[in-house]
This record gives structure tokens, sequence and C-alpha cells, in this order.
């Protein structure tokens, strides 16, 4: 297919663009350079890419959709509500319901605006046409096969054109006056074509044109009959303008059978529902357990999915398929990806045909395997318990006790971590150091351009004028881009491997410490300024959060942790959406746990309530304490609790009611960790052999000549290739 571009006047003009091939971006990339505005029409799936491509290129970018929602043909008017408030919350001005009339031009035929049928006149420099795709027909049209009215190739069910010797798949075939734009679809139609040739008879009966994907950092799906068109079918939808996710389900007539469905904000369930929608399953009476959990820490319940479900709509792979591989001896995931090609496509089904591999295995009587990996075949809780029980100290000792080989970059960085939440020896001993990841090794974020990030402890973000005017000069002295951060702390950007050490021991000079921003750690404990200075306050939320955050700093986990302390529940803190959670009451506090924000938020849930500050660190220590045993490699708490048996019951039975008997103990291990806690810059910057580590060459002590900065709203940043290649035309 090819880009449609709508016959408006001045379609032509300097600055008008397509977004289809690569010459087209190289285009887009260059002309943009120039200008500061940008306008794409049209507010489809490649309309809102487009949109941000402009944008990362530092446009001021507009999008006008014809239709009175952006995604017309995926999502209905409520989920376009919503997608259109995520979009503009990111700095992109959408416009609906506009007819674009033409592109104004300047007496150089430069665009300078874009005009409307109601008169109206929007300012621009570039129009970036996404309006849809028209099918490359040409070639059918010269050898005279049957075109239809609006173009495309005319075909019948065998992908068969007037001209029974010659076949046409993919965007530029009309199937019952159908353009399928899918990869999906194309596959479909290829291997009836294929089969056709081949002498078996295949038909092509329409393709499955579920989409999901990833706008601008939102997640949007639509599955099956999304738009309830079915005789008789019914809808349910909810909308969570909080956490902005609205979904939809449409049902058979008897509410029986899942149709279709559409997700915005959050289409984790994807998978999962749109297997259904293509099996047919019977649904269970609690039909709203399909869109949310039927009640707190609780699981969906568990729907079998027959053997005609298709797991892998790319390449129309079936259940049946998957578990008849297994059953002739395929029992992992590389090789039944190989022999069914399930997961080779867009790859979003690979969870689900895991998850059917686990199942088919059992099943079959046979043990599944939860083995770190190839080294050990123990689970990372099963190597916490080992290396806790046994006393070991390092990866070597427990590779050779229970292991085998040398191990890889799967069980080092996951027993490094063991190791450093139960002894809590320094990371950059000889023996762990090998063991680290690169942030870890480095003591410092990796960015884009080979430097590092520098980010200092601020306590409950609580810090001094002294501390303020410290930092200042320590970014003004290196020449490093400051930012403040969502987590009340301030980041420092650009510094090369070589300077880390001289900056730190600034640092640590001023009185400050590790922020651990590199780590699988606890990062912050964000705070409101609680009754110490505001109204509503009702207890002092600052000093509770530098004191838990003291407490846990440098606490190294399976994943990143982050807490808040909110002085009333007015909830400034956003403690609800952090691993822990407190907000005090005019009793005490209440403790949630088990929140996250990121990429799939989820709201923490309440663990215990009105606890006095004593009760409330023993809490922590537990809960805590049982997540670094008990959970898996990179796994977040919200992932975790969602994966634990029996969920937020069984948790508080084990961290509130203490029914494993195992509460002194974790609380007495959270102690240790306490009492033997070192800022880990300190200890690298006092260190010569520590220090030798972080010259960028090990030979020598030059620093690296690859990092080049440019200047931007006054500060650096990291120069981009077609910037780079330029400064060293003009060196």
């Amino acid at each position: 297919s090819r880009a449609f571009v709508p016959p408006i006047a001045n379609q032509d003009a300097r600055g008008c663009f397509v977004y289809r091939t690569l010459d087209d971006v190289f285009a887009i990339e260059a002309y943009a350079k120039k200008v500061k505005t940008g306008v794409v029409i049209g507010g489809g799936l490649l309309g809102l890419e487009a949109a941000r491509a402009l944008k990362e290129l530092g446009l001021q970018t507009t999008v006008v959709e014809f239709a009175p929602r952006l995604m017309p043909m995926q999502i209905d008017a409520a989920g376009g509500r919503l997608l259109r408030s995520r979009i503009e919350s990111l700095g992109v001005k959408v416009i609906t319901d506009a007819n674009s009339s033409g592109v104004v031009v300047d007496d150089q035929r430069r665009v300078r605006g874009l005009a409307f049928a109601d008169g109206t006149q929007l300012d621009t420099e570039l129009v970036l046409f996404s309006a849809g795709i028209r099918p490359r027909d040409e070639l059918a049209r010269e050898s005279g096969l049957a075109i239809g009215a609006r173009g495309g190739i005319v075909i019948d069910d065998h992908c068969r054109t007037n001209d029974t010797n010659i076949y046409a798949i993919g965007e530029c075939a009309l199937w019952q006056n159908k353009i399928f734009g899918l990869v999906g679809p194309g596959y479909t139609m290829a291997r009836t074509a294929a089969g056709q040739i081949f002498g078996e008879l295949l038909k092509f009966e329409g393709a499955d044109m579920s989409t999901k994907l990833k706008l601008m950092g939102v997640d949007v799906a639509s599955f099956g009959d999304a738009f309830c068109t079915t005789e008789g079918a019914r809808g349910i939808h909810i909308v969570d303008e909080v956490r902005e996710v609205y979904k939809r389900i449409v049902l058979s007539a008897d509410g029986k059978k899942l149709l279709g469905g559409m997700l915005v904000g959050d289409a984790s369930d994807y998978d999962f529902l749109s297997a259904l929608a293509r099996d047919g399953s019977a649904l269970p009476d609690a039909l709203d357990s399909l869109l949310v959990p039927p009640s707190e820490g609780a699981a969906r319940p568990k729907l079998a999915m027959s053997e005609s479900t298709v797991l892998c709509s790319c390449n129309n792979v079936t259940k049946g398929a998957v578990c008849a591989a297994i059953r002739d001896g395929v029992t992992e995931m590389p090789a039944l990806k190989k022999c069914t090609k399930a997961g080779t496509g867009c790859g979003g089904c690979v969870q689900l045909v895991t998850n059917v591999l686990k199942a088919e295995l059992l099943a079959m009587g046979q043990a599944v395997s939860n083995a770190l990996c190839e080294h050990f075949d123990h689970t990372r809780q099963e190597l916490f318990h080992l290396v806790k029980v046994g006393g070991i100290k390092t990866f070597n000792e427990l590779i050779l006790k229970h292991g085998k080989g040398l191990g890889c970059e799967i069980c080092k960085p996951t027993v490094a971590s063991i190791l450093a939440s139960t002894w809590n020896e320094h990371i950059l001993e000889p023996k762990h150091a090998p063991l680290q990841d690169s942030n870890d090794y480095f003591l410092a974020n990796i960015q884009k351009d080979g430097t590092y990030s520098v980010v200092p402890r601020v306590p409950g973000g609580e810090i001094t004028p002294d501390g303020l005017i410290a930092i200042g000069m320590v970014g003004k002295k290196y020449g490093l881009y400051t930012k403040i951060t969502g987590g009340q702390r301030i980041d420092l950007f650009g510094a090369r491997a070589e300077q880390l050490p001289d900056i730190w021991s600034e640092l640590i000079a001023a009185g400050f410490e590790s922020g651990h921003a590199y780590g699988k750690s606890l990062r912050t404990v964000k705070s409101c300024v609680g009754s110490t200075w505001c109204r509503y306050g009702v207890q002092d939320s600052v000093g509770l959060a530098v004191r838990v955050e003291l407490r846990y700093r440098g606490l190294r986990s399976p994943h990143k942790l982050k807490g808040g302390v909110s002085g009333c529940t007015r909830e400034c803190a956003e403690a609800q959406g952090k691993d822990f959670g407190i907000i005090a009451t005019e009793k005490g506090y209440n403790l949630y746990v088990c929140g996250n924000g990121g990429m799939k938020p989820q709201h923490a849930l309440l663990l215990a309530g009105d606890l006095d500050e004593p009760t409330l660190i023993a809490m922590l220590d537990r809960f805590l304490m049982f997540y670094i045993r008990t959970a898996d490699r990179l796994q977040r708490t919200s992932t975790w609790l969602n994966q634990l048996e029996g969920g937020l019951d069984y948790l508080k039975q084990v961290v509130v009611a203490d029914s494993l008997g195992i509460g002194a103990e974790l609380e007495a291990d959270m102690q240790k960790l306490v009492d033997t806690y070192l800022c880990e810059w300190k200890v690298a910057v006092e260190d010569p052999e520590k220090r030798r580590r972080f010259r960028h060459f090990v030979n020598s002590d030059k620093a690296d000549d690859n990092v080049v900065f440019v200047a931007e709203r006054g500060q650096i940043r990291p120069a981009r290739q077609d910037e780079r290649r330029l400064l060293r035309v003009v060196t």
C-alpha cells in the first residue's frame, strides 16, 4: 500500500510529508530541524505514532482528526475521550471533528498553516499526512485484473484474482470489499494462497483484526466485535478516571460468550480476553471479574480454553497445536516457538503460550522447572534459603555447592543481590564486583551517551539551603545537567566514569550519601510537609519519612523499592502508589503495601491500620524481609502480591498475625542490615583500589573523548547523531 494524501489545496507544498517509508522518516527529520511546529492529519494508529515522532523531534505538535474521536476504527467515544486526555497530558494538542480544506503557504510555497472548511486556520510549519492507506494496484490495473471501486485487487475466498492463475495477498488485496492493513491477515492470506498452489483447498474467511500497541506511552487494544455490532450483543464497561483506564467487553445476548472488547490505559488483560473471544468458551457468572478482580487481593477465576483457541493470531497457532507439540516432547519455550511459530510474530502471546506450556506439562505429570537459569536448578527463593542457612558468602561457594558451570548474566546479579540482602558486604569487594550489573558496578546509572547520573540521598525530600548550594556547586563545577525528580531528589547527569569518585568525594564532604538510584534497592520515601506546616496534617510526615528512609537505605531487594508518607488522608505524597505507603490518622498510621506506579499502575492495599510508630516499623520490617525472601528475580511488590497464593489475606496472616512464627526472625534480620549499613560511595572513594575501577581506560587516566554535549535551555544534553557528525566536521 501507499500513504493516502487527501485531495486538498497545496498538499505538495514544501514542508508536507507522508509517514510511510524510511526515506519519508529521514526527510521529516531533516526538515524538522528548521521549524518549531508540526501538524499530523489523521488520528489513527499511524497518526498518533507520527505525532510522537514529531514531539520527540522537539516540535510543538497538533493532531487533526476528521472523526469525532481519536482512533475511530478501534475505540468508542468513551475510550476516545480518555485517550485524548492521556495524549494531551503529554503535550500534544488534539483537534477532532476537523475537515481540512487546504495547506496555507507563503510566496515560496513553504507551509505556514492548515486551513479548515469552517474558515478557521491553524498556524504550522510542517504538515504530516497520516490519513490512511491506499492499495498499490498499478500492476494489476495494467494487467487488466479486476479492481475495486476505491482500489484494491479483487480476490475470492481462495485469494485468487479474476485470472485464476494469479493470486493477491496483503494490503493490495480486496476481499469482500475490505482491505486489511495488519500483518496478521497478510499471513493468513499467504497460508491460503500457498495451500491453493499446493493443492490444499484452503479458504480465506476474514482475519482477526485485534490490535495491541502502545501509543505515545498509552496502552490501547481492541479485539473481536469491539463495537457491539452482533445482533443482541450487550456490553460491560468500566471507567477509572483516576488511573485513566477504560475497559469494555462485548457479550453475546445470553451473556455466555465473550465477543470482543477494547482496552485503553491498561491492556495487561489483552492476551487473556482476546483468546477467550476467539475461543467462545463459557464465561463465569461474575462477569465483572473479567475486567476487575472480584475483591482486593483475589485472583481472577481461571477459565479453560478449548483446543481450537488461537493463542498466536499472527501465525494462527491454536492451543491444540501447541499442546500437540508439547505431547510430542517439546518442553521448552525456544523449541516450542521454533516448531509451532507461536510467539515469533509480534511476541504479544509469549506469556500466554508459556502458561499453556507449564499447565500442559503439569497435566502430563511432568515436573515444571522454575529454575533461575541453566546454572542453578533452584528458584531465587530457594537460593536465598541456601545462602542464609548455609552461611554462604560468595558466588563461587554457592555455585560449587549447589550449581554448575561458571554462571551467567541472570544468576550472577541475582546472587549478588541475595548476598547483599543477607550479609550486607560492600558490593565492590573483589569477590562481589564481577557479579554486578553495569549500574551497580559503577554505583551510578549509565545514560544513553555513556555518561552516568549522580543522585545523592535526600531523605524525605528534606534538604537544607547549604545542601542545595553544595549540590549546585558540584553541578556547576563539573558541568552537569540538573533536574528535580518525582521522588523529591536532585539528579545530576553527564558525569564521566572517571569523574564519579571526585564528584562523590565533594558530595560526601558536604554531608550527602549514596541515593542508590542505580540499585535494586530502596530509592526514596516521598513525603508531604505534614503537621509541621500543613493545616490539614495530623502527624509529622516529614520526620517519619526521614526516619523510615534512613532505616531502609541501601536495602537490597529483588526489585527497586519506593515509599511514601502522607500527613493526612488528602494523600499529597501519593503513598498508595508506592511499594509501601504510610498515611497518618488521628490514632497513628495506616500501612499500605504493594502499590506501583509506572507502566502498570496498581493501588497499594491496606495491611494494617492505626499503628503507633514502633508497631509500624515492626510491620514494615516483616513485610520487606518477607518480600526479599520470597519474591522472584526482578519482581515488583505488586506483581509478587498478585501471584502470592492467598493474596492479601495470606500476607496479613504472615506479617500482622505472625501465622508462620517468623515475625521476630524477620525483624532481627532487618535490624542486622540496619546496623551494618555503610554508604557504598563513601567506602568506594576511600579505598584506592575501588577508586581505580572508575577509570575509563584500564591502562590510562585519559577521559572518554567520545562524550559530546550541546547546550539546551541553559544546560547540557547528549548530542544527537546528526549533531555529533556536524561537530566532528567543525572540529
